[in-house]
């Protein structure tokens, strides 16, 4: 692959070389998916790492810190066969019901994930985002997400969504609220309120919608992620665990995707009746 250029926002002006993806250890390269079937968002359940640990006698957490080195593998997956972005459920809403050790962990390890990889990132021309509440989100975590959002802000090669503190229905609900307030304040018509203002009021309203929604590990459900975006999305479950997932899978997902028929909401198309097959004899 060819290095692409990236303007430097802090320096003077001027471009400089964005690195390719690692390689896959196998040598293997990315299908021949036409481009106009490739998809442009894929959102990604990491689920299973709790599960992989335990099934090898590990602590839960080894399943995590395999994963960050997946996550990696799959950016660079997304990047060689051109998917644009990449939004990963890393830490949901609902995850604070799990043990205080657990999410302890999971703090500090999104927090030191994240520093570790963003120089890795902003090589490749990944640009990071984070969506998700603040509330009871450690600030040290909040940080190093607002750093890397701010180090990567210029980059175009792909864009990766750490969802953090993330859950659909509490999206929707944020939204609702501050559409309510809005129209309270006077500042807001309540009848121009309509799918695409609310979409406005969204974590990132300019996220596009989920064109692949994967998840692997045997689970089938969404598990309130991204709720609104996904409304169209094509569902690709994989029966393998998270820490055990590589690019090849996803791009097997995407292959997967390549072969749908997606119709948001049309019909199939119709054959036409043999004018003479509707007439009595």
């Amino acid at each position: 692959m060819v290095g692409r250029l990236r303007r430097d926002r802090h320096g003077d002006g001027g471009a400089t070389q964005v690195r390719p993806p690692d390689p896959h250890p196998s040598g293997a390269r990315p299908p021949a998916i036409p481009p106009e079937l490739v998809p442009r968002h894929v959102a990604l359940v990491m689920d299973g790492n709790g599960r992989w640990a335990e099934q090898r006698g590990l602590p839960r957490t080894e399943g995590h810190r395999r994963g960050e080195a997946v996550l990696l593998d799959l950016v660079c997956g997304c990047i060689e066969l051109g998917v644009g972005r990449l939004s990963a459920y890393a830490f949901s809403t609902e995850n604070w019901k799990r043990s205080p050790d657990e999410v302890r962990f999971l703090m500090g390890f999104n927090r030191d994930v994240i520093r570790r990889r963003r120089d890795e990132m902003h090589e490749m021309g990944v640009r990071v985002r984070w969506a998700g509440r603040r509330r009871r989100l450690w600030r040290s975590v909040i940080r190093e997400l607002e750093v890397a959002e701010e180090l990567t802000a210029a980059n175009s090669v792909m864009t990766l969504t750490m969802c953090v503190n993330y859950g659909g229905r509490a999206e929707i609900a944020d939204a609702a609220r501050e559409i309510a307030r809005r129209v309270a304040r006077g500042e807001l018509d309540p009848e121009r309120v309509d799918e695409r203002l609310l979409a406005r009021h969204l974590d990132e309203p300019d996220m596009p919608d989920v064109d692949l929604f994967l998840r692997p590990s045997g689970e089938q459900r969404i598990s309130n992620f991204l709720l609104w975006q996904s409304a169209y999305a094509e569902l690709v479950f994989q029966d393998v665990l998270f820490p055990d997932l590589d690019r090849r899978d996803l791009w097997r997902a995407c292959e997967a995707y390549a072969a749908r028929d997606r119709r948001f909401g049309g019909a199939v198309p119709s054959v036409p009746l043999n004018p003479d097959a509707r007439r009595p004899r």
